[in-house]
């Protein structure tokens, strides 16, 4: 109870005030600047609901490009019967929402922690928009934190979390990238083989996603894509078209375009590998350090960066930066501030985006800029606490006992 005492009032304060913000612009009682973000909410996913509903995944509609498990926050506004569809979708978005709340605060006890990371859920949140309340990455993110804040004592919960998390929205699965413990990974394997059977004879189609993708192009918000944006100016006959549930660029190079991005991921994926067999000092806060920087690494790569993908990192960002001696303090802010010019391109000026103008170019250019600024910082961070730094610098006292620990176990 001490600890719940110590919390500053304006922090509760403000997560009400800009949540309460947010949900008046879901539910469309104040207007957001640009396109309108709920519509997915309100036809694409209504229309994935109506067929789950009907006893299958959505196997001709290749927008439907996610694992099984996502049919449950799809299908979840029927537990709110008395509220249409979306209004009740943009409700247990924000539940989420205060479900990551209270589980940074619930870590952030004890001289070790600190309430900076609760902050950095609070105030980066509403940055990026009401596009957090019309997508369901909020949903996941919330399982991805509480995966992380259970990884230290309960290895077990932190696999099966890790795996429900994947079958969500599969970047849960670069959890695991810093998790030591047998049991971990078994039973993330566990979890993951019997929710996908389950799945599978729930309804037909479960896999039909892994199909859906094969055929993207480069989407207009990624770092690929700054490449054809700039192209236009000087004659390039590509277009933008609404392809595979985004805007997407169409046309020469494109391909080559997409293929240096999955080049990109792999070295990404190499690197991260190096770095789990590098690695000489565990500490409490490596898994957490750990998997903002490969979930980081894998959003700057994409064919797409989607506005949504910022919630992802702004969670792991929170529950880095809730240990006091974290090394990826400067990395967070920039995913905060990065937050802030998302909102900013998408839905704000995302017309100028999607023509290219100049200004829509500079947001990204800004954007990604601050995106690739952050993976490269977080990188060299961990790679200098985890790999280089003598263990008397990196591991000092019960930590140095507690990373030990968790490499012999």
């Amino acid at each position: 109870m001490a600890g719940i005492r110590r919390i500053p009032v304006a922090l509760l304060v403000t997560w009400a005030a800009t949540r309460l913000l947010l949900l008046l612009f879901v539910f469309k009682v104040l207007v957001f600047p640009g396109p309108d973000v709920t519509s997915d909410v309100a036809y694409t996913y209504r229309g994935w609901y109506e067929v789950l509903s009907a006893g299958t995944y959505p196997l001709d509609d290749v927008t439907w490009q996610y694992p099984p498990v996502a049919a449950l926050p799809v299908l979840s506004p029927a537990l709110l019967p008395f509220l249409g569809y979306a209004e009740a979708f943009f409700v247990l978005a924000c539940l989420a929402d205060l479900a990551v709340l209270v589980l940074l605060l619930y870590a952030c006890r004890g001289r070790s922690r600190t309430l900076r990371g609760v902050w950095v859920w609070v105030v980066g949140v509403p940055l990026i928009g009401p596009t957090v309340y019309a997508r369901y990455d909020v949903m996941v993110t919330a399982v991805a934190v509480a995966a992380l804040l259970a990884g230290a004592r309960r290895p077990r919960v932190l696999g099966a979390l890790v795996a429900f998390g994947a079958l969500l929205k599969v970047w849960p699965a670069l959890l695991l990238l810093g998790a030591a413990r047998l049991r971990t990974w078994v039973s993330a394997a566990v979890t993951a083989v019997v929710l996908a059977a389950l799945c599978a004879l729930w309804l037909p189609g479960a896999f039909a996603f892994l199909t859906f993708q094969r055929d993207r192009g480069t989407e207009v918000e990624s770092l690929g894509a700054l490449v054809f944006h700039v192209a236009r100016w000087f004659g390039w006959d590509g277009r933008v078209v609404f392809h595979y549930g985004s805007m997407e660029f169409m046309g020469p190079y494109v391909e080559e375009v997409s293929t240096a991005a999955l080049g990109l991921s792999a070295l990404a994926f190499g690197w991260l590998l190096l770095w789990r067999l590098r690695v000489r000092h565990l500490t409490p806060r490596t898994l957490a350090e750990a998997a903002f920087v490969a979930v980081l690494m894998f959003t700057v790569t994409s064919r797409v960066i989607s506005p949504q993908y910022m919630v992802w990192l702004v969670g792991l960002a929170a529950v880095c930066l809730c240990f006091r001696d974290s090394v990826l303090v400067r990395p967070a802010y920039l995913v905060v501030a990065a937050s802030l010019v998302t909102a900013l391109e998408f839905p704000v000026w995302f017309a100028e985006v999607v023509a290219s103008d100049w200004w829509g170019v500079t947001l990204l250019v800004v954007r990604n800029g601050l995106l690739v600024a952050a993976a490269v910082l977080a990188a060299r961070e961990l790679w200098r606490s985890t790999v280089t730094a003598p263990s008397s610098v990196s591991v000092p006292g019960q930590a140095s006992r507690a990373g030990r620990k968790q490499l012999t176990s």
